[in-house]
Protein backbone atom coordinates (compact mmCIF):
# COMPACT_ATOMS: atom_id res chain seq x y z
CA UNK A 1 0.00 0.00 0.00
CA UNK A 2 1.46 3.44 -0.68
CA UNK A 3 -0.26 6.85 -0.29
CA UNK A 4 -1.18 7.10 -3.76
CA UNK A 5 -3.33 4.49 -3.55
CA UNK A 6 -4.51 6.18 -0.50
CA UNK A 7 -5.44 9.04 -2.27
CA UNK A 8 -6.99 7.40 -4.89
CA UNK A 9 -9.18 5.36 -2.84
CA UNK A 10 -10.82 9.18 -2.30
CA UNK A 11 -10.29 10.37 -5.02
CA UNK A 12 -12.31 7.57 -6.63
CA UNK A 13 -15.09 7.85 -4.13
CA UNK A 14 -15.39 11.45 -3.29
CA UNK A 15 -13.67 13.18 -6.57
CA UNK A 16 -15.90 16.21 -6.86
CA UNK A 17 -15.86 16.67 -2.73
CA UNK A 18 -14.06 19.49 -1.84
CA UNK A 19 -10.70 18.31 0.28
CA UNK A 20 -8.07 21.15 0.37
CA UNK A 21 -8.51 24.74 1.48
CA UNK A 22 -11.62 26.65 0.85
CA UNK A 23 -14.74 26.80 -1.75
CA UNK A 24 -12.69 29.71 -3.15
CA UNK A 25 -9.07 28.67 -3.39
CA UNK A 26 -9.28 24.68 -2.84
CA UNK A 27 -9.28 21.48 -4.15
CA UNK A 28 -11.01 18.45 -4.75
CA UNK A 29 -9.96 15.17 -4.13
CA UNK A 30 -10.01 14.54 -7.56
CA UNK A 31 -7.77 17.74 -8.93
CA UNK A 32 -5.25 17.14 -5.80
CA UNK A 33 -4.63 13.48 -7.45
CA UNK A 34 -4.33 15.03 -11.48
CA UNK A 35 -2.43 17.57 -9.81
CA UNK A 36 -0.66 15.10 -8.12
CA UNK A 37 -0.05 12.96 -10.78
CA UNK A 38 1.03 15.66 -13.17
CA UNK A 39 3.72 16.58 -10.36
CA UNK A 40 5.15 13.68 -10.17
CA UNK A 41 5.38 13.12 -13.96
CA UNK A 42 6.89 16.53 -13.56
CA UNK A 43 9.22 15.42 -11.00
CA UNK A 44 10.32 12.09 -13.14
CA UNK A 45 10.70 13.88 -16.53
CA UNK A 46 13.30 16.33 -14.94
CA UNK A 47 15.35 13.67 -12.97
CA UNK A 48 14.94 14.84 -9.30
CA UNK A 49 15.74 12.36 -7.01
CA UNK A 50 13.62 13.96 -4.44
CA UNK A 51 11.31 16.69 -3.39
CA UNK A 52 11.73 19.40 -1.02
CA UNK A 53 9.41 21.76 0.31
CA UNK A 54 10.31 24.77 2.41
CA UNK A 55 7.69 26.97 3.56
CA UNK A 56 4.58 27.43 5.33
CA UNK A 57 1.76 25.57 4.74
CA UNK A 58 -0.33 26.01 1.23
CA UNK A 59 -2.42 24.30 -0.93
CA UNK A 60 1.07 23.77 -2.53
CA UNK A 61 2.19 21.32 0.16
CA UNK A 62 -0.14 18.30 -0.33
CA UNK A 63 0.37 18.60 -4.04
CA UNK A 64 4.09 18.22 -3.71
CA UNK A 65 3.55 15.59 -0.84
CA UNK A 66 1.70 13.30 -3.36
CA UNK A 67 3.42 14.24 -6.42
CA UNK A 68 6.40 13.19 -4.70
CA UNK A 69 4.59 10.14 -3.60
CA UNK A 70 3.44 9.23 -7.26
CA UNK A 71 7.02 9.49 -8.49
CA UNK A 72 8.72 7.46 -6.15
CA UNK A 73 10.94 9.70 -4.15
CA UNK A 74 11.25 10.76 -1.16
CA UNK A 75 9.29 13.84 -0.42
CA UNK A 76 11.54 16.17 1.88
CA UNK A 77 9.95 18.69 3.78
CA UNK A 78 12.92 21.67 5.51
CA UNK A 79 12.39 23.75 8.04
CA UNK A 80 12.15 27.62 6.83
CA UNK A 81 13.45 28.81 10.50
CA UNK A 82 16.63 27.27 10.22
CA UNK A 83 19.54 29.44 9.44
CA UNK A 84 21.14 29.98 5.55
CA UNK A 85 24.27 27.65 6.98
CA UNK A 86 22.10 24.70 8.19
CA UNK A 87 19.92 24.78 5.60
CA UNK A 88 22.52 24.77 2.63
CA UNK A 89 24.33 21.81 4.89
CA UNK A 90 21.06 19.93 5.11
CA UNK A 91 20.42 20.63 1.16
CA UNK A 92 24.07 19.50 0.51
CA UNK A 93 22.57 16.17 1.27
CA UNK A 94 20.51 15.90 -1.50
CA UNK A 95 21.95 16.88 -4.75
CA UNK A 96 19.32 16.02 -7.40
CA UNK A 97 16.38 17.69 -5.24
CA UNK A 98 13.09 20.10 -7.17
CA UNK A 99 12.64 22.56 -4.39
CA UNK A 100 9.47 23.72 -4.12
CA UNK A 101 9.87 26.88 -2.22
CA UNK A 102 8.00 30.68 -1.24
CA UNK A 103 11.44 31.61 -1.13
CA UNK A 104 13.11 31.09 -4.51
CA UNK A 105 15.85 34.10 -3.55
CA UNK A 106 16.92 32.40 -0.51
CA UNK A 107 17.72 28.88 -2.63
CA UNK A 108 19.99 31.06 -5.26
CA UNK A 109 21.35 32.87 -2.47
CA UNK A 110 22.46 28.96 -0.67
CA UNK A 111 23.83 27.86 -4.48
CA UNK A 112 20.98 25.86 -5.87
CA UNK A 113 20.30 25.70 -9.60
CA UNK A 114 18.00 28.18 -10.27
CA UNK A 115 16.31 25.03 -12.67
CA UNK A 116 16.07 22.91 -9.52
CA UNK A 117 13.37 25.55 -7.87
CA UNK A 118 10.16 26.38 -7.95
CA UNK A 119 8.31 29.08 -6.46
CA UNK A 120 4.57 27.95 -5.22
CA UNK A 121 2.45 30.04 -8.09
CA UNK A 122 4.99 27.89 -10.44
CA UNK A 123 4.29 24.78 -8.86
CA UNK A 124 1.02 25.36 -9.20
CA UNK A 125 0.73 26.68 -12.54
CA UNK A 126 3.01 23.49 -13.77
CA UNK A 127 0.34 20.72 -12.27
CA UNK A 128 -2.72 22.12 -13.84
CA UNK A 129 -1.97 20.72 -17.07
CA UNK A 130 -1.43 17.84 -19.09
CA UNK A 131 -2.79 14.47 -18.59
CA UNK A 132 -4.32 13.17 -15.11
CA UNK A 133 -4.04 11.02 -12.77
CA UNK A 134 -6.22 8.54 -14.67
CA UNK A 135 -3.99 8.43 -17.37
CA UNK A 136 -0.86 8.60 -15.82
CA UNK A 137 -0.45 5.71 -13.04
CA UNK A 138 1.96 5.63 -10.73
CA UNK A 139 5.17 2.64 -10.24
CA UNK A 140 5.48 3.24 -6.57
CA UNK A 141 6.15 0.31 -4.76
CA UNK A 142 5.32 0.13 -0.50
CA UNK A 143 8.91 0.34 -0.35
CA UNK A 144 9.61 3.34 -1.70
CA UNK A 145 10.84 5.99 0.77
CA UNK A 146 7.81 8.49 1.02
CA UNK A 147 9.05 10.74 3.64
CA UNK A 148 12.34 12.03 5.17
CA UNK A 149 11.86 14.03 8.06
CA UNK A 150 14.84 16.00 9.63
CA UNK A 151 14.97 15.88 13.66
CA UNK A 152 15.32 19.03 15.11
CA UNK A 153 19.07 18.97 16.52
CA UNK A 154 18.26 20.01 19.84
CA UNK A 155 21.06 17.48 21.14
CA UNK A 156 23.04 17.01 18.18
CA UNK A 157 23.37 16.98 14.23
CA UNK A 158 19.87 16.63 12.71
CA UNK A 159 19.30 13.23 11.42
CA UNK A 160 16.53 12.07 8.14
CA UNK A 161 14.11 10.20 9.54
CA UNK A 162 12.99 7.59 6.83
CA UNK A 163 9.25 6.91 6.59
CA UNK A 164 8.39 4.57 3.78
CA UNK A 165 4.98 4.16 1.97
CA UNK A 166 4.28 0.81 4.04
CA UNK A 167 5.19 2.54 7.46
CA UNK A 168 2.58 5.37 7.27
CA UNK A 169 -0.39 3.50 4.99
CA UNK A 170 0.29 1.14 7.78
CA UNK A 171 -0.42 4.34 10.65
CA UNK A 172 -3.61 5.53 8.39
CA UNK A 173 -5.15 2.17 7.89
CA UNK A 174 -4.99 1.40 11.56
CA UNK A 175 -6.00 3.96 13.22
CA UNK A 176 -8.40 5.85 10.64
CA UNK A 177 -11.65 4.66 9.00
CA UNK A 178 -11.88 5.15 5.21
CA UNK A 179 -14.34 7.88 4.43
CA UNK A 180 -15.61 7.87 8.06
CA UNK A 181 -15.68 11.61 8.56
CA UNK A 182 -19.51 13.38 8.14
CA UNK A 183 -19.57 15.62 5.27
CA UNK A 184 -19.63 19.30 6.99
CA UNK A 185 -15.99 17.56 8.97
CA UNK A 186 -13.22 20.48 8.77
CA UNK A 187 -9.69 19.81 9.89
CA UNK A 188 -7.50 22.56 10.85
CA UNK A 189 -3.39 22.16 10.60
CA UNK A 190 -1.25 24.46 12.19
CA UNK A 191 2.03 23.04 12.91
CA UNK A 192 4.77 23.45 10.34
CA UNK A 193 4.69 21.22 7.67
CA UNK A 194 8.05 20.00 8.93
CA UNK A 195 6.68 18.24 11.79
CA UNK A 196 5.43 14.68 11.44
CA UNK A 197 2.02 15.87 12.80
CA UNK A 198 1.65 17.94 10.07
CA UNK A 199 2.55 15.07 7.45
CA UNK A 200 0.45 12.66 9.30
CA UNK A 201 -2.69 14.74 10.10
CA UNK A 202 -2.98 15.69 6.09
CA UNK A 203 -2.68 12.03 5.20
CA UNK A 204 -5.43 10.80 7.55
CA UNK A 205 -7.24 13.33 7.02
CA UNK A 206 -7.80 13.17 3.25
CA UNK A 207 -8.20 9.37 3.74
CA UNK A 208 -11.36 10.24 6.16
CA UNK A 209 -12.60 12.56 3.95
CA UNK A 210 -11.95 15.67 6.09
CA UNK A 211 -11.37 19.12 4.50
CA UNK A 212 -8.14 20.20 5.49
CA UNK A 213 -7.51 24.33 5.91
CA UNK A 214 -4.17 25.39 6.59
CA UNK A 215 -2.93 27.90 9.19
CA UNK A 216 0.46 29.11 7.35
CA UNK A 217 1.36 31.00 10.45
CA UNK A 218 0.41 30.65 13.89
CA UNK A 219 -1.49 33.12 16.08
CA UNK A 220 -4.09 32.80 18.92
CA UNK A 221 -6.63 35.51 17.27
CA UNK A 222 -5.72 33.82 13.59
CA UNK A 223 -6.75 30.07 14.91
CA UNK A 224 -9.36 31.09 16.57
CA UNK A 225 -10.89 32.58 13.82
CA UNK A 226 -10.29 30.62 11.27
CA UNK A 227 -11.66 28.23 13.66
CA UNK A 228 -14.82 29.96 13.69
CA UNK A 229 -14.94 31.35 10.16
CA UNK A 230 -14.41 27.88 8.42
CA UNK A 231 -16.49 25.94 10.96
CA UNK A 232 -13.45 23.85 12.13
CA UNK A 233 -14.46 20.35 13.25
CA UNK A 234 -11.07 18.84 14.12
CA UNK A 235 -7.61 20.11 15.03
CA UNK A 236 -4.69 19.52 16.52
CA UNK A 237 -2.02 21.76 18.46
CA UNK A 238 1.23 21.28 19.75
CA UNK A 239 1.14 22.39 24.03
CA UNK A 240 2.81 26.08 23.32
CA UNK A 241 0.21 26.96 20.82
CA UNK A 242 -2.73 25.57 23.01
CA UNK A 243 -1.17 27.89 26.46
CA UNK A 244 -0.95 30.63 24.13
CA UNK A 245 -4.77 30.02 22.70
CA UNK A 246 -5.84 29.83 26.23
CA UNK A 247 -3.89 33.10 27.65
CA UNK A 248 -5.36 34.68 24.76
CA UNK A 249 -8.75 34.30 25.83
CA UNK A 250 -8.14 35.25 29.82
CA UNK A 251 -10.76 32.80 31.36
CA UNK A 252 -13.85 33.61 28.54
CA UNK A 253 -14.65 30.65 26.47
CA UNK A 254 -13.74 30.08 22.71
CA UNK A 255 -16.83 30.56 21.84
CA UNK A 256 -16.49 27.91 18.53
CA UNK A 257 -19.08 25.69 18.70
CA UNK A 258 -18.45 23.85 15.46
CA UNK A 259 -15.01 22.15 17.46
CA UNK A 260 -16.04 18.48 18.23
CA UNK A 261 -12.05 17.56 18.70
CA UNK A 262 -9.29 19.24 20.11
CA UNK A 263 -5.90 17.15 19.97
CA UNK A 264 -2.57 17.83 21.21
CA UNK A 265 0.51 16.28 21.49
CA UNK A 266 4.57 16.53 20.50
CA UNK A 267 5.69 18.17 23.77
CA UNK A 268 4.70 17.27 27.54
CA UNK A 269 1.62 19.29 28.23
CA UNK A 270 0.82 21.28 32.04
CA UNK A 271 -1.77 19.96 33.57
CA UNK A 272 -2.81 23.22 34.46
CA UNK A 273 -3.01 24.34 31.12
CA UNK A 274 -4.82 21.60 30.10
CA UNK A 275 -7.23 22.35 33.15
CA UNK A 276 -7.69 25.97 31.62
CA UNK A 277 -8.01 24.31 28.21
CA UNK A 278 -10.90 22.25 28.81
CA UNK A 279 -12.95 24.47 30.56
CA UNK A 280 -12.68 27.38 27.65
CA UNK A 281 -13.67 24.57 25.55
CA UNK A 282 -16.35 22.42 27.01
CA UNK A 283 -18.12 21.39 24.35
CA UNK A 284 -14.75 19.81 22.71
CA UNK A 285 -13.47 16.05 22.89
CA UNK A 286 -9.85 16.23 23.84
CA UNK A 287 -7.18 13.87 22.73
CA UNK A 288 -3.47 13.84 23.86
CA UNK A 289 -1.99 11.75 21.06
CA UNK A 290 1.54 10.65 21.91
CA UNK A 291 4.56 9.49 19.56
CA UNK A 292 7.54 10.37 17.44
CA UNK A 293 9.04 10.64 14.15
CA UNK A 294 10.03 7.26 13.62
CA UNK A 295 6.78 5.74 14.46
CA UNK A 296 4.85 7.61 11.70
CA UNK A 297 3.34 9.74 14.17
CA UNK A 298 0.76 8.48 17.30
CA UNK A 299 1.61 5.45 19.56
CA UNK A 300 -0.55 6.20 22.29
CA UNK A 301 -3.88 8.26 22.72
CA UNK A 302 -5.76 9.84 25.63
CA UNK A 303 -9.44 9.96 24.84
CA UNK A 304 -12.41 12.23 25.24
CA UNK A 305 -13.92 10.15 27.59
CA UNK A 306 -10.70 9.88 29.62
CA UNK A 307 -10.86 13.87 29.80
CA UNK A 308 -14.29 14.38 30.25
CA UNK A 309 -13.78 12.20 33.69
CA UNK A 310 -11.30 13.92 35.09
CA UNK A 311 -13.23 17.42 34.23
CA UNK A 312 -15.87 15.49 36.06
CA UNK A 313 -13.74 15.19 39.13
CA UNK A 314 -12.85 11.28 39.21
CA UNK A 315 -9.21 11.85 41.29
CA UNK A 316 -7.85 8.58 39.45
CA UNK A 317 -9.04 9.80 36.25
CA UNK A 318 -7.19 13.63 36.80
CA UNK A 319 -3.97 11.83 37.89
CA UNK A 320 -4.13 10.35 34.09
CA UNK A 321 -4.33 13.67 32.58
CA UNK A 322 -0.39 13.41 33.15
CA UNK A 323 -0.20 10.02 30.79
CA UNK A 324 -0.20 9.53 27.11
CA UNK A 325 -3.64 7.13 27.05
CA UNK A 326 -3.69 3.51 26.04
CA UNK A 327 -1.84 2.44 23.12
CA UNK A 328 -3.19 2.09 20.04
CA UNK A 329 -3.96 -0.97 17.65
CA UNK A 330 -1.89 -2.66 15.63
CA UNK A 331 1.69 -1.20 17.81
CA UNK A 332 3.30 -2.77 20.46
CA UNK A 333 4.97 -0.90 23.60
CA UNK A 334 6.77 -2.55 26.27
CA UNK A 335 8.98 -1.01 29.05
CA UNK A 336 12.67 -2.20 28.90
CA UNK A 337 14.51 -0.91 32.09
CA UNK A 338 12.38 2.09 32.16
CA UNK A 339 12.48 2.97 28.62
CA UNK A 340 9.93 2.55 26.20
CA UNK A 341 10.24 0.53 23.18
CA UNK A 342 7.85 0.10 20.74
CA UNK A 343 6.85 -2.72 17.65
CA UNK A 344 4.51 -2.83 14.48
CA UNK A 345 3.98 -1.85 10.66
CA UNK A 346 4.24 1.62 11.31
CA UNK A 347 7.20 1.51 13.07
CA UNK A 348 10.38 2.59 11.37
CA UNK A 349 13.18 3.22 13.41
CA UNK A 350 15.41 4.34 10.51
CA UNK A 351 17.41 6.95 9.61
CA UNK A 352 18.77 8.06 5.79
CA UNK A 353 22.31 6.56 6.04
CA UNK A 354 22.90 4.88 9.05
CA UNK A 355 22.14 1.46 10.62
CA UNK A 356 18.76 0.61 11.40
CA UNK A 357 18.50 0.87 15.61
CA UNK A 358 15.85 -1.92 15.23
CA UNK A 359 16.34 -4.82 17.42
CA UNK A 360 16.64 -8.16 16.09
CA UNK A 361 12.82 -8.68 16.93
CA UNK A 362 11.90 -5.35 15.24
CA UNK A 363 11.34 -3.67 18.73
CA UNK A 364 12.17 0.59 18.38
CA UNK A 365 13.86 2.53 21.41
CA UNK A 366 12.03 5.46 21.83
CA UNK A 367 14.59 6.84 24.47
CA UNK A 368 12.13 7.91 26.34
CA UNK A 369 11.03 7.00 29.72
CA UNK A 370 8.26 6.06 31.09
CA UNK A 371 5.66 3.37 32.74
CA UNK A 372 2.85 1.64 32.69
CA UNK A 373 0.04 1.57 35.07
CA UNK A 374 -2.85 -1.32 35.46
CA UNK A 375 -5.07 -0.22 33.34
CA UNK A 376 -3.00 0.10 30.24
CA UNK A 377 -1.83 3.79 30.65
CA UNK A 378 1.34 4.94 29.14
CA UNK A 379 2.88 8.19 31.67
CA UNK A 380 5.99 9.13 29.81
CA UNK A 381 8.63 10.78 32.54
CA UNK A 382 10.87 12.09 29.73
CA UNK A 383 14.17 11.49 27.51
CA UNK A 384 16.60 9.19 28.81
CA UNK A 385 19.36 11.64 27.82
CA UNK A 386 17.47 13.99 30.33
CA UNK A 387 17.72 11.39 34.00
CA UNK A 388 19.43 13.20 36.26
CA UNK A 389 21.97 11.14 38.23
CA UNK A 390 22.36 12.88 41.84
CA UNK A 391 24.58 10.86 44.07
CA UNK A 392 23.50 7.86 42.22
CA UNK A 393 19.82 8.01 41.93
CA UNK A 394 17.91 8.60 38.86
CA UNK A 395 15.23 11.12 39.38
CA UNK A 396 13.30 12.21 36.24
CA UNK A 397 13.27 16.28 35.28
CA UNK A 398 9.32 15.61 34.62
CA UNK A 399 8.72 15.16 38.11
CA UNK A 400 10.01 18.23 39.71
CA UNK A 401 8.71 20.48 36.99
CA UNK A 402 4.93 18.80 37.10
CA UNK A 403 5.33 19.98 41.00
CA UNK A 404 6.85 23.22 39.76
CA UNK A 405 4.05 23.99 37.62
CA UNK A 406 1.17 23.22 39.82
CA UNK A 407 2.87 26.59 41.88
CA UNK A 408 0.16 29.16 40.96
CA UNK A 409 2.31 31.71 39.99
CA UNK A 410 4.85 29.56 37.60
CA UNK A 411 4.14 30.23 33.78
CA UNK A 412 6.86 27.84 32.65
CA UNK A 413 9.53 25.62 34.63
CA UNK A 414 12.62 23.65 33.26
CA UNK A 415 14.95 21.08 35.07
CA UNK A 416 18.50 20.33 34.64
CA UNK A 417 21.77 18.05 36.11
CA UNK A 418 23.89 20.58 36.35
CA UNK A 419 27.75 18.77 37.12
CA UNK A 420 28.82 18.85 40.72
CA UNK A 421 32.18 17.16 42.44
CA UNK A 422 30.16 16.14 45.46
CA UNK A 423 26.84 14.55 43.72
CA UNK A 424 27.94 13.73 40.30
CA UNK A 425 24.82 16.19 39.56
CA UNK A 426 22.94 18.73 41.20
CA UNK A 427 19.37 20.07 40.41
CA UNK A 428 18.94 23.37 39.42
CA UNK A 429 15.82 25.09 37.74
CA UNK A 430 15.07 27.62 35.44
CA UNK A 431 11.91 29.28 35.98
CA UNK A 432 9.04 31.49 34.12
CA UNK A 433 6.65 33.82 36.46
CA UNK A 434 2.91 34.69 35.35
CA UNK A 435 2.65 37.77 34.83
CA UNK A 436 1.96 40.00 38.15
CA UNK A 437 3.12 37.05 40.17
CA UNK A 438 5.53 37.87 43.14
CA UNK A 439 7.58 34.76 44.06
CA UNK A 440 10.83 34.38 44.79
CA UNK A 441 13.12 31.28 44.40
CA UNK A 442 13.55 30.51 48.25
CA UNK A 443 9.18 30.18 47.95
CA UNK A 444 9.62 28.03 44.84
CA UNK A 445 12.46 25.62 46.60
CA UNK A 446 9.89 25.85 49.86
CA UNK A 447 6.66 24.52 47.68
CA UNK A 448 9.20 21.76 45.98
CA UNK A 449 10.04 20.49 49.60
CA UNK A 450 6.26 20.22 50.54
CA UNK A 451 5.70 17.65 48.13
CA UNK A 452 9.24 16.11 47.16
CA UNK A 453 11.74 14.73 49.36
CA UNK A 454 14.71 16.74 50.08
CA UNK A 455 16.68 14.94 47.60
CA UNK A 456 14.43 15.88 44.51
CA UNK A 457 14.05 19.14 45.46
CA UNK A 458 16.14 21.55 43.42
CA UNK A 459 19.50 22.85 44.46
CA UNK A 460 18.82 26.39 42.76
CA UNK A 461 16.09 27.86 41.21
CA UNK A 462 16.71 30.70 38.56
CA UNK A 463 13.95 33.19 37.31
CA UNK A 464 14.16 33.84 33.72
CA UNK A 465 11.96 35.62 31.39
CA UNK A 466 11.24 32.89 28.88
CA UNK A 467 12.59 29.20 27.94
CA UNK A 468 14.25 28.08 25.20
CA UNK A 469 11.65 26.07 22.97
CA UNK A 470 11.31 24.88 19.25
CA UNK A 471 9.19 26.26 16.95
CA UNK A 472 7.18 22.54 18.05
CA UNK A 473 7.25 23.15 21.58
CA UNK A 474 9.84 21.03 22.46
CA UNK A 475 12.04 22.43 25.77
CA UNK A 476 15.65 23.37 24.74
CA UNK A 477 17.04 21.22 27.57
CA UNK A 478 20.72 21.68 26.64
CA UNK A 479 20.32 25.71 26.12
CA UNK A 480 18.75 25.30 29.50
CA UNK A 481 21.30 24.05 31.20
CA UNK A 482 24.48 26.02 29.56
CA UNK A 483 22.52 28.97 30.27
CA UNK A 484 22.94 28.09 34.18
CA UNK A 485 26.14 26.65 33.81
CA UNK A 486 27.00 29.83 32.38
CA UNK A 487 25.49 31.46 35.47
CA UNK A 488 26.46 29.73 38.47
CA UNK A 489 25.68 32.63 41.29
CA UNK A 490 22.13 33.61 40.15
CA UNK A 491 18.80 32.66 41.48
CA UNK A 492 19.10 31.05 45.25
CA UNK A 493 21.47 28.15 46.31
Amino acid sequence: MTLVMLLEMVAGAFGDRLGVGTATRGLTYGELADRSARGGALVTDRGARAVAYLGTTDLAFPVALFAAAWAGVPFIPLNYRLSDEQLGALLAHHPDVLVVTDDPERMRGLGVDARAVLDLDTWMAATDEGPGAAESPSATDGDDIAVLLYTSGTTSEPKAVVLRHRHLAAYVITSIEFASAEEDAVALISVPPYHIAGVANTITSIYSTRRIAYLPTFTPDGWLDLVRGEGVTHAFLVPTMLARVVEALDGAPADCPSLRALSYGGARMPITVLERALRAFPDAGFVNAYGLTETSSTLAVLTPDDHRAALDGDPVARERLGSAGRIIPGVEVEIRDGEIWARGEQVSGEYLGREPVLDDDGWFPTRDRGWIDDEGFLFIEGRSDDTIIRGGENIAPAEIEDVLLHHPDVADAAVVGVPDDEWGQRIEAAVVLREGATSDPSALRAHCREHLRSSKTPDRIVLRDELPHTDTGKLLRRAVLADLTADPSGGTP
